[in-house]
């Protein structure tokens, strides 16, 4: 018994593609080309269970189009997985729509502002010692004397006695403000202003130093923060001499202390009369002591007749003082004048150059005399200041 053959089928190879077709196909079903039937396309008969299958036969050319091509795709497909997807908006845009359902947040409570206490500093203890006084303590523990006064209810001339234990309040901090760009009319004032370091020594009043310095009284207690016109021994005093208002002298011979006593008025007799026929009139007190170099005996006679209150003021060594002929009335009726004394002592000039003095003691009683100068007689009136 012989075995049978198997079957073949003819085919014919795609001229275009390569691919194997039936030999009676009309055209290749890959790429669709038409066959001429009298073509001597060669046929190829695959044994497959007893029928033909084509086969597909790639040129070199076309394999290597495929390769490049597939690798293009999936350097793309790399590319797009690794960018970023989407936009900023787009994003926005998705969430959103991914937040179907808005849910409500808190409302926020309202803090409540608390107040951070002040600190508050305990007073120090100190006992006096022996020659103690208030402007020396103060100084120690750089606070004012008036701190002292009113902590330990004191009079105002700050009396201390051995051992008495003193409550000592601390100086309030005041914190450094901001700094600012522009400083305010009163800042610049301040910051322009020239001051001078001045301790007050023995026997020296706040009104002596301002007579010293040519700074009124009451500006430096506004510039010391000063409640009364009270200096203490060893007070540290801050001098605004931007505040100068006449020339004051280096060094000033303070007033004595006790101030000397007042002058009584001796001659003339208290309510003398004196006419036309007195062209001068002396006046005399009693001596308060031997003056020094810088002070005088102010004399100041005032005519207190018709409201005009005319006076001449003289500073005199002696204990006399004639008041000059140019201050008789002129009218035919007779003029009241009061007259009265005080030792005093120069401390400076002022901005005129005119000599500026302070009282050394209290002042004479007041007396009086009348003066008739006649009709139409004396000299014209005027008001005379003899200078020593």
């Amino acid at each position: 018994m012989t075995a049978d053959n198997p079957r073949s089928t003819p085919t014919k190879v795609c001229p275009s593609c390569g691919t194997r077709v039936s030999e009676r196909s009309p055209r290749c079903l890959v790429c669709g080309h038409q066959f001429d039937q009298g073509s001597k396309t060669p046929l190829v008969r695959t044994p497959a269970a007893g029928r033909t299958q084509p086969q597909v036969v790639l040129s070199i050319p076309i394999a290597i189009g495929l390769l490049a091509f597939v690798i293009l795709l999936l350097g793309g497909l790399v590319y797009f997985a690794l960018s970023p997807s989407g936009t900023a908006t787009e994003d926005a845009e998705l969430l959103a729509n991914e937040s179907a359902t808005p849910t409500l947040s808190p409302t926020p409570e309202t803090p409540t502002p608390t107040s951070t206490p002040q600190p508050t500093h305990t007073p120090l203890s100190y006992t006096v010692q022996s020659n103690d006084t208030c402007g020396g303590i103060a100084f120690a523990f750089n606070i004012q004397p008036q701190d002292i006064i009113l902590a330990n209810a004191l009079n105002a001339n700050c009396g201390l006695s051995i051992g008495q234990v003193l409550s000592i309040p601390q100086p309030t901090f005041t914190p450094t403000p901001l700094a600012t760009a522009t400083l305010s009319e009163l800042e610049a004032t301040i910051a322009a202003c020239e001051t001078r370091s001045h301790v007050v020594q023995e026997g020296e009043t706040l009104s002596l130093i301002a007579l010293t310095f040519g700074v009124p009284m009451e500006a430096i207690m506004e510039w010391n923060s000063l409640t009364s016109d009270v200096a203490f021994l060893g007070q540290r005093l801050s001098i605004p001499m931007c505040e100068r208002t006449f020339v004051g002298v280096a060094t000033v011979t303070p007033t004595v202390a006790p101030p000397y006593p007042a002058p009584e008025p001796l001659l003339p007799a208290n309510g003398s009369p004196f006419d036309s026929s007195s062209s001068t009139i002396t006046l005399q007190w009693s001596s308060v002591g031997a003056l020094r170099g810088n002070e005088y005996y102010q004399v100041t006679v005032t005519d207190i007749t018709g409201g005009q209150n005319r006076q001449t003021i003289g500073h005199v060594k002696d204990t006399t003082f004639t008041v000059p002929a140019n201050f008789r009335p002129s009218t035919g009726q007779p003029h009241i004048f009061s007259w009265q004394v005080v030792p005093v002592a120069q401390i400076g000039v002022d901005a005129d150059g005119l000599p500026v003095y302070i009282a050394g003691g209290p002042s004479s009683e007041m007396r009086f005399f009348s003066w008739n100068g006649g009709a139409g007689g004396g000299a014209p009136a005027a008001t005379a200041t003899p200078t020593p």
